[in-house]
């Protein structure tokens, strides 16, 4: 599929020249920053080296105070604690997180007093269930903390107050129009909430909450930064801008995953073939050892089988997992849900492409709806995402639930928010939730032709530029292949973690030449030295994954225009730098 790049618009070059001496690196990267809204040296320094001591007060978060007393009060009388929260990698991390420290606070006999939950996807859907409800009340817990959900809980919470079970909330999703009758709400999406950052992670907050207890309490600070690391992997897995306070919780959540990873973190990174050396140096903290794409790319998928596959408990058992041989063998079973979650998700996927291909109906439509009962509940949120890469369309995926209701899960494109759409057509739906660019509902399957047309009715209102169907790459800026050296290269790791917000930066390169031994690797992906035709320069290695089409485009002897990330790849223990191509055209 054809891409429009958009580039950045170059800054100011005087500026440029300026910054770029104030903070002695190279013009290009100082451009990069000021593109990115920092222009003094304060701001510089905080970017390239977050302080811990800027994360914010936890007891901005509204209702904070009432959180930590009621917790305090919990574990003072000895009340018994259910910790509960979604099955996917950021629900199950906040419950790891939170069940993990009130194991140190509360002591040697923390399994009469704390227990951990984790709905069954099949059964009892996502957010609070009444089954874990009855679950509270059939065993004396008095205390739910539920983690990554319940904002929109209006009738389990009141539910489980009919019961005397006291709720506390610690959620960062969108509030419904009321909130729920819970003794504390954690929320900084919520109206009124005064926390100055708004992007943390369900885990995030969980974290807060024993941040807040720690401080409220004055209690080793030790307790919750040995936690960062369960922080950094829902930052990653959950997609959310890693900016603000989220960039200070990943950079030192991987800090600790490099040097002292948790056996059950240990164990998975192990399983998904990653060969790392533990302690790294300081000088290779973001070199090749475990990475934001690490995380999103291996860790998160495998810790996020267990839910799709079987159940999330497994999830939570590894990351609370303090014996290594223990920790070993979870992690091979959750490695082979993650392989039986890759098979059917290969199945859906095609599918669902082949329906599309074969449906006239599709070409004129602006929006894409799916429904196959046969499909796994688990992995369709994957083939929403796999079909928006492939057709750029706003994408909804549905299939069977086992409650007899048609259950789905909602991706979209940059320039529509799915939210949005779905809550149009609430009338005919029966539960969602969810963000701009991802999000869940169910509804009965009579409604389902009528949501089809309700919800492209919507989207092709709101889309009326054809253009915005077409995928947009976003691009940095213009870079001479000749800038590109060691020290470049070194200081641009500075700029790491990426990740929404942050992106890793885009690079174009204009009138490129391949220097003749371009091949086909892997039977899809290009690897290829580019370089320019009459200009001096030394060719750089590039692989452009999953490109086979653009093979003749760097084969043809024409020159090409390149966009690329600048990367470091090793091989045979060597080190060098690489181009990562997300695209080519011709000059």
């Amino acid at each position: 599929m054809d891409k429009r790049w958009i580039i950045s618009p170059a800054p100011d070059t005087q500026e440029v020249e300026k910054f770029s001496q104030m903070l002695s690196i190279e013009k290009p990267l100082a451009a990069l920053l000021i593109n990115r809204g920092i222009r003094t040296p304060e701001e510089a320094e905080l970017f390239f080296n977050p302080d811990i001591s800027k994360l914010h007060d936890p007891f901005l978060i509204k209702d904070m105070d009432k959180a930590v007393e009621r917790l305090s009060r919990a574990i003072i009388d000895n009340e018994k604690i259910l910790i509960y929260g979604d099955y996917d990698v950021d629900g199950t991390s906040a419950v790891a997180l939170v069940y993990s420290f009130l194991k140190e606070i509360i002591g040697s006999d923390y399994k009469n007093y704390i227990e951990y939950y984790i709905p069954d996807r099949y059964l009892e859907g996502y957010g609070i269930s009444d089954q874990s409800i009855e679950y509270c009340h059939a065993n004396d817990f008095t205390l739910l903390i539920s983690l990554d959900c319940g904002i929109k809980a209006n009738d389990k919470v009141a539910f489980a107050n009919s019961y005397g079970i006291d709720v506390i909330i610690c959620d960062h999703h969108l509030e419904g129009d009321e909130l729920p009758a819970a003794v504390a709400v954690l929320d900084p999406k919520r109206s009124g909430c005064p926390y100055p950052y708004k992007e943390l992670s369900g885990c995030g907050v969980g974290f807060k909450l024993i941040q807040g207890y720690c401080k409220k309490y004055d209690l080793p600070d030790q307790l919750w930064l040995s936690k960062l690391d369960l922080v950094a992997i829902s930052i990653a897995s959950d997609i959310v801008a890693i900016t603000g306070e989220n960039r200070i919780l990943a950079y030192f959540g991987l800090i600790i995953i490099n040097r002292f990873p948790r056996v059950g973190i240990k164990s998975i990174i192990e399983q998904s073939g990653i060969k790392i050396h533990y302690p790294p140096t300081e000088q290779t903290i973001f070199n090749r050892v475990i990475s934001i794409t690490d995380l999103v790319f291996n860790v998160g998928p495998r810790i996020n089988a267990a839910g799709r596959i079987n159940t999330g408990r497994e999830s939570v058992k590894l990351l609370i997992c303090d014996d290594e041989d223990k920790s070993v063998d979870i992690g091979k079973n959750i490695n082979t849900h993650n392989d039986t979650r890759r098979e059917l998700d290969k199945k859906a996927t095609g599918e669902a492409i082949n329906e599309i291909l074969s449906n006239d109906e599709f070409r004129d439509r602006k929006s894409i709806v799916l429904y196959n009962p046969t499909w796994n509940k688990g992995i369709i949120g994957i083939v929403a995402s796999r079909i928006v890469e492939e057709f750029y369309r706003p994408t909804i995926i549905l299939t069977k639930s086992t409650d007899g209701l048609i259950t789905g899960s909602a991706r979209s494109i940059k320039e529509f928010n799915i939210y949005n759409g779905i809550d149009h057509c609430a009338d005919l739906l029966e539960h969602f939730g969810g963000h701009n660019y991802a999000a869940g509902l169910s509804l009965k399957e009579e409604n389902l032709q009528a949501f089809i047309d309700k919800f492209e009715k919507f989207v092709s209102e709101q889309i009326q530029d054809e253009t915005t169907l077409i995928p947009e790459i976003d691009v940095d800026m213009e870079l001479d292949l000749t800038d590109i050296t060691s020290h470049f290269m070194e200081n641009l790791k500075r700029f790491a973690p990426f990740g929404p917000g942050n992106m890793a930066p885009v690079f174009l390169s204009r009138r490129l030449v391949e220097e003749g031994n371009a091949r086909i690797v892997g039977e899809k992906h290009i690897k290829m030295r580019v370089c320019y035709r009459n200009k001096n320069c030394r060719p750089i290695d590039a692989i452009a994954f999953n490109q086979k089409e653009n093979f003749d485009k760097v084969t043809s002897g024409e020159d090409f225009d390149m966009l690329y990330h600048v990367e470091e790849n090793t091989w045979n223990n060597i080190t060098s730098i690489q181009l990562n191509v997300k695209d080519i055209k011709r000059s």
